[in-house]
């Protein structure tokens, strides 16, 4: 995982090289970051930090969708480097059957045995998959596993 410390060294190695892809995508995550240090009034830790990166990613997949609807091969090509870059940033995303089997533990480990207590399992589930999973397939995973 990347700490703030981390992305100043990534923007003055991006700076010193001439990358400006990099370079303007590090000044955005850092100033991101100084923006949640000010909401927050305390540095970030790693967790949130993963976060701002997190939502950092879909401003470019947004775009892209967006340049897609315009015919823009131009603006989407742009937008896969952003997201790639981000990217890299992330760590590696967890797999399919990964989750499932933290699902299974997580729900042994609440006791729950249908659907309303779904969102007690999330609540544990969630701090173990921040930033290598999606929400979605996630809680899609729990749904079907509290169904059978």
């Amino acid at each position: 995982m990347y700490t703030k410390k981390d992305l100043e060294q990534e923007l003055h190695q991006a700076m010193r090289s001439g990358d400006q892809l990099r370079k303007r995508l590090l000044r955005r995550l850092l100033s991101d970051i100084k923006l949640r240090e000010v909401e927050k009034r305390d540095e970030l830790t790693e967790g949130e930090i993963l976060s701002v990166i997190q939502k950092a990613v879909k401003i470019p997949q947004e775009a892209r969708e967006e340049a897609i609807k315009a015919g823009r091969e131009d603006l989407v090509k742009t937008s896969d480097e952003e997201i790639e870059l981000l990217q890299s940033y992330l760590p590696e995303p967890l797999n399919e059957e990964e989750l499932k089997s933290m699902a299974e533990a997580a729900i042994a480990e609440v006791g729950a045995t249908e659907q309303r207590m779904m969102g007690a399992v999330m609540k544990v589930l969630m701090p173990r998959v921040q930033g290598r999973a999606d929400g979605k397939l996630l809680s899609g995973i729990v749904r079907d596993l509290l169904s059978e």
